[in-house]
């Protein structure tokens, strides 16, 4: 069975986020639970991605956004593989990243500080914007070649955010699908 694992960024996604829509349309997608949303401190947002993947069997598909996908990177650097994980990672689609160790981060994530730039040992795929506020498009090239991601450009973007217009997200779907090799599936 293949398990979606959405990973918010700070303040979590609200309603109107293509992660919680996501959520609403395919019962199969999970998220993460962090203790603190509104502080994405690096060990505990590692550890709440951990609890989420303990129990898990089978393959597992990670969808992180902003400092969600942060989080993923940092996991897979520390702690996978999880020792006695019944789990196989298929592929992490990995949004907007927040560059959290830029001068100008907003103060609330530097708590994430330092990002992992060690390979990710899974297929994974960057999508970033070329005018996102949290993370330069030459820092996107950068975290990408580091990751071993495929990078995808959506231009015109924004931090890829409900508040830039993406809710409903067709795009999205279609890029799970591909990395995952499954297809989700509605209610």
């Amino acid at each position: 069975m293949m398990h979606f694992i959405t990973v918010p960024g700070y303040t979590n996604s609200g309603p109107q986020h293509w992660q919680t829509l996501l959520e609403e349309k395919y019962p199969q997608i999970i998220r993460v639970q962090q203790q603190d949303w509104d502080c994405p401190a690096r060990q505990a947002w590692i550890d709440g991605i951990a609890a989420t993947l303990a129990p898990l069997t089978g393959d597992v598909m990670l969808i992180g956004h902003s400092c969600g996908a942060v989080a993923i990177t940092q996991w897979a650097a520390q702690t996978f593989p999880m020792p006695g994980a019944g789990f196989t990672i298929k592929g992490a689609l990995l949004v907007a990243p927040a560059d959290v160790d830029a001068p100008d981060a907003l103060e609330a994530i530097r708590i994430q500080r330092p990002l992992s730039l060690t390979a990710l040992p899974f297929p994974s795929l960057l999508v970033a914007s070329d005018n996102d506020e949290h993370l330069s498009l030459t820092r996107a090239n950068q975290f990408a070649a580091a990751w071993g991601s495929e990078l995808v450009i959506i231009r015109g973007g924004g931090h890829l955010h409900s508040a830039a217009g993406y809710g409903e997200w067709p795009l999205c779907e279609v890029l799970i699908n591909q990395l995952s090799g499954n297809q989700l599936q509605s209610v």
